[in-house]
């Protein structure tokens, strides 16, 4: 519940009423304070604090229209996708906005020689005394101590600015936030058994995809041709990977069992992020690295792969305990993420992400890379969390970045998560749900219930069905044949609405395929009446892959692995190889997928068989059409490509 309990407990009072004596009105209230932070006393009048403006940007109530206007396949500006600058340009705070925040606070008293706009334009900052800043914003400052680790905080409970002024304003600091406490990081779990049959032996039979999924199961599940010897050196596949790390040796045993085509040696170029060192020995390899290139070379090559890694080794590793996650990654593929504002947020979270120079010992101990790779056309994320992980805020900024990338045309796509409608066990329960173990838990960052990426979930096939047969979703029982139950992420947002591009298909689900739970609408009402999901939330996933009996090659031992890691750059590099073909016709890449791909449903294979289980129920069902285990299915490949060649 820590997302609900300290997060939307702060409100903004955006048409609060205006005091008798002043025109100041609340900008920002907190109405409860987290159980780790007491408040202790009040601050020194003379201690010298730095206020921080934060500005309010432009045009962000129009992010997504801009966003629909290059993505979706009805408008005449599709494909038309946007410069970096044009993006910077558009959202920057408006010059009428400065004006009126230096003008509000020069006739407050404060210099404007103190006043100081920050390089990205996003805030106005200047030094002042607690007394003067109180003064200022109609507040009191408290001293606030983390009763677990002592560390200390100056917040407000609440604060005031000039009505007028209050729409050129996001937040202030110091206000009314207080530092989100760390927690551990769940232990990333493997999904991996040894299997009784050999690799070599059926390495290119379809007889026992049931058994074992090869890259000859995936071509023939999704129709996959043979790649042209021919590719475009712009249209590598980018692959993020954090804390993880793939093994040469392993890749090249996959490739000498299963694609001798591919030449001993091949490897990602590497696009390393933060002090990030990849591959590894052997012995050392990462599973999830492993796997997700030994899925992707086989779809995409000759195209290269990009490998994003992301972190020194004491971040990576968690020795050095953060919770964040993808900022590191977001400011060295765009470099104005690095101080980009919004939603009280404004650059990197000291108290979330990594912070560099990092001195600890072995610590990378450069700047904090910014905008030093160009993002490729299409991104491959198999990592994730869960909504109540982290602040909504965070959330909701990365969020906006990716709408910013598929302004410029990326394509991002996202595992949905390994647990069906629960979060990891022990995660906020002990069964991995919230409230009192009862209620859905969302995946974050689809694991982004963020509407602007394409979010992957499951599927398999069933013991002693063929290909002829079709794919269900996934559900192991605990034991059957992992250590742990697994069953595809789906569920609804407890932080986004439903967005218009899905609205009709959920609409469908809803009205034909109803969920035999009580459900809540909105966070305000969350468990409301007994409820278990949110039914204004933004449905996942999108789409689905195969993620279950994977063949690998992993500390030097064939093994069967699975998870929406698998299905994620399954799906990720047919979008490659089909842009490949976009470009050598003389078109562009492909950006935001969602709204083709929900006109055009008919371009994947739909899944009707199976459900994603959790938090003591059986989950969402698989529906004919879009439902929140398979999304609308899985790749087809020609009908696919007919799709996306069809569009300018």
């Amino acid at each position: 519940m820590r997302l609900f309990s300290t997060l939307f407990s702060l409100t903004l009072a955006v048409s609060a009423v205006a005091l008798p004596t002043t025109d100041h009105v609340v900008h920002e209230r907190r109405t409860s304070t987290p159980s780790r932070w007491e408040k202790t006393a009040r601050v020194n009048g003379t201690e010298q604090v730095l206020v921080r403006i934060g500005l309010a940007q432009s045009n962000l109530d129009h992010a997504y229209e801009y966003l629909m206007s290059v993505s979706d396949s009805v408008s005449p500006n599709y494909g038309k996708f946007w410069t970096s600058d044009e993006v910077i340009s558009t959202f920057a705070p408006s010059d009428e906005t400065v004006a009126a925040v230096e003008s509000w606070l020069v006739n407050a008293g404060v210099a404007k020689s103190r006043l100081v706009h920050t390089k990205n334009q996003g805030w106005i900052v200047f030094e002042s005394t607690a007394t003067e800043a109180e003064s200022l914003l109609r507040t009191k400052y408290y001293q606030y101590t983390d009763k677990l680790t002592g560390s200390k905080a100056i917040a407000a409970e609440e604060y005031r600015v000039p009505q007028t002024i209050q729409k050129h304003i996001d937040f202030v600091k110091p206000g009314v936030l207080l530092p989100i406490p760390s927690k551990d990081r769940s232990a990333k779990r493997t999904r991996k058994f040894k299997p009784t049959r050999q690799a070599s032996a059926n390495a290119s039979s379809l007889s026992t995809c049931d058994e074992m999924i090869t890259p000859a199961c995936v071509a023939a599940l999704y129709k996959i041709p043979h790649s042209s010897p021919n590719v475009s050196a712009n249209n590598s596949l980018g692959i993020f990977e954090e804390g993880d790390y793939y093994s040469q040796e392993d890749l090249n045993l996959f490739f000498a069992n299963f694609t001798p085509y591919i030449p001993q040696g091949t490897h990602p170029k590497p696009a390393f992020i933060d002090g990030a060192e990849a591959p590894v020995p052997v012995a050392d390899a990462g599973a999830e690295s492993d796997l997700d290139f030994q899925l992707a070379y086989p779809i995409i090559y000759p195209q290269t792969i990009t490998l994003f890694q992301t972190d020194d080794y004491n971040y990576a590793s968690g020795e050095i305990e953060t919770d964040g996650f993808f900022n590191t990654f977001l400011d060295a593929v765009d470099g104005s993420y690095c101080t980009y504002c919004a939603y009280g947020e404004c650059g990197d979270d000291p108290n979330l992400d990594p912070v560099y120079p990092d001195n600890s010992t072995g610590g990378y101990t450069g700047q904090l890379m910014c905008g030093v790779y160009k993002p490729t056309n299409v991104i491959s994320v198999s990592y994730g969390g869960q909504e109540s992980d982290l602040p909504a805020y965070y959330q909701q900024r990365q969020c906006n970045e990716f709408l910013k990338l598929g302004l410029q045309g990326t394509s991002i796509l996202f595992a949905s998560g390994d647990d069906g409608v629960a979060g990891p066990a022990g995660d906020d329960t002990a069964n991995g749900c919230l409230g009192n173990g009862t209620i859905f838990s969302p995946a974050f960052p689809n694991r982004f219930s963020c509407p602007y990426v394409t979010n992957v979930g499951a599927t398999k096939l069933y013991p002693n069905h063929t290909i002829a047969d079709g794919e269900s979703s996934v559900v192991d029982p605990v034991g059957h044949p992992y250590s742990v139950a697994y069953s595809s992420g789906g569920g609804f947002s407890n932080i986004y609405t439903i967005p218009d591009y899905q609205a009709a298909a959920v609409a469908e689900y809803f009205k034909n395929h109803n969920p035999p739970y009580p459900y809540y609408e909105g966070n305000a009402s969350f468990g409301k009446n007994g409820g278990v999901y949110n039914r204004l939330g933004r449905g996942y996933p999108d789409v689905a892959a195969n993620g279950d009996n994977i063949a690998e090659f992993w500390e030097g031992e064939f093994i069967l692995d699975g998870g929406t890691s698998a299905s994620t750059p399954i799906f990720s590099s047919v979008i490659n190889r089909i842009i490949e073909k976009r470009i050598a016709a003389g078109k562009g890449p492909l950006g935001f997928l969602n709204p083709v791909l929900y006109r055009n449903a008919h371009a994947l294979n739909d899944i009707t068989n199976g459900s994603n289980p959790g938090c003591g129920t059986e989950g969402f069902y698989t529906a004919p059409g879009w439902d929140p285990v398979s999304g609308l299915g899985t790749p087809n490949f020609p009908k696919l490509l007919d799709v996306f060649m069809g569009l300018p």
